[in-house]
């Protein structure tokens, strides 16, 4: 017997869920496709108590029946439940001072299309018109879309407004995601780049079946991203993870006057800075690695010191944490590539010696899969609601 949604080729509704109803679909989306017994016992639910919750998402077509396995124990036919990935369809934009970078994903954030754009300018109006601009190509090209994601470099408060991006130079608060529904009709969510990037490594990335988690990103700014007994931590006035001026050994002022702090060492303007001056000229990032690679005495002592203090401050996330993994990325993470020894070694020396050993995992992610963690948002949205964070 067919369902109504084979009949219509359009999936069950999330928004109708019960509790109930909404962990199971979900525990299926996150970690599927997976056994019932399997999904029983994650869930702590009987069997019949989780056959009563399955069929009607089964019925609806948001959980569809995998290929037959044969229960080992039992010898009774068993269908692995998971969603259908392709039935919805999400934009995720990742802006940046210059430039946006979007995707279209499915249910689980795999990227089906890219597309990258100047930005025209930074003022609100501006970039909420280039957004909307974006959405309606992708709409055109890729069809309805469920959802709309927003990775945004600063504070960012219920996933709704912008308290603040430097980047920008947005000062005020702007109500983006209220000014994106307006403007494209797509329920909206805004959420912090580096925690939206986050989001997908739990979800969906190198952090999947990880209780906890922390992603560390250096480039033009040193941001971090923290999952705590499954939850990520957005906190009170959605400064959660802002650790950009957190101190460190070092000698150098970040912008706001602090001496030594996390931005002032490890942002790429800093060591160019640092790079620069003692060279008598104007250097960018790339040409600093270089330097450091052919040993270059200015370079090669400001990309060590940049991974010593990034293992110092490695080793104060994990002490306050305790992470299953920390990911390190970011767009100036090539320095860690030359650093990494230096690294290693003041996260030993400065951890809690009884303390467990980190486990640390690079990946130089390009700005496209900044969009996708933003996509990853949109979907954490429409399965759990606009404003719960997990």
């Amino acid at each position: 017997m067919s369902s109504a949604a084979e009949e219509t080729g359009v999936a069950g509704d999330w928004t109708s869920l019960d509790g109930s109803q909404q962990r199971v679909a979900v525990e299926v989306l996150r970690h599927g496709p997976l056994p019932r017994a399997e999904l029983a016992r994650r869930l702590g639910l009987s069997p019949g108590s989780l056959t009563r919750l399955a069929r009607p998402l089964v019925d609806s077509g948001l959980l569809v029946e995998g290929t037959s396995d044969v229960h080992a124990r039992t010898g009774r036919p068993s269908l692995p439940l998971d969603v259908r990935p392709s039935s919805r369809r999400f934009i995720g934009v990742k802006i940046t001072g210059d430039a946006l970078f979007a995707v279209v994903t499915d249910l689980r954030a795999a990227v089906v299309a890219e597309h990258e754009t100047p930005l025209p300018g930074r003022a609100p109006a501006t970039v909420v018109d280039a957004v909307a601009g974006v959405v309606a190509r992708l709409r055109e090209e890729h069809g309805e879309m469920a959802g709309l994601g927003i990775g945004i470099g600063g504070r960012v408060a219920e996933r709704r407004d912008v308290t603040s991006a430097p980047f920008l130079g947005w000062q005020d608060t702007v109500p983006l995601a209220q000014r994106l529904l307006a403007a494209t009709g797509l329920p909206t969510v805004v959420e912090n780049d580096v925690r939206a990037l986050t989001v997908a490594e739990h979800w969906f990335g190198a952090g999947r079946g990880l209780h906890s988690l922390a992603v560390v990103t250096i480039g033009v700014g040193v941001g971090c991203g923290i999952v705590v007994h499954d939850r990520l931590v957005e906190g009170a006035h959605g400064a959660g993870g802002s650790i950009g001026h957190r101190s460190l050994p070092g000698w150098a002022i970040c912008a706001e006057g602090h001496r030594g702090c996390a931005t002032a060492v490890l942002a790429s303007g800093a060591i160019t800075a640092a790079v620069g001056q003692a060279l008598g000229r104007p250097v960018t990032y790339d040409e600093v690695l270089e330097l450091a690679r052919a040993g270059q005495p200015a370079a090669r002592r400001a990309v060590t010191d940049a991974g010593r203090a990034l293992g110092l401050l490695v080793a104060g996330i994990a002490d306050l944490v305790d992470p299953e993994l920390v990911i390190l990325t970011g767009d100036g993470i090539g320095a860690v590539e030359i650093a990494r020894g230096e690294l290693d070694a003041a996260l030993q020396e400065s951890q809690d010696p009884m303390g467990p050993p980190v486990r640390v995992d690079v990946r130089p992610f390009p700005f496209t899969e900044w969009a996708r963690g933003a996509a990853a948002v949109a979907v954490q949205a429409h399965v759990l609601g606009p404003a719960a964070p997990a």
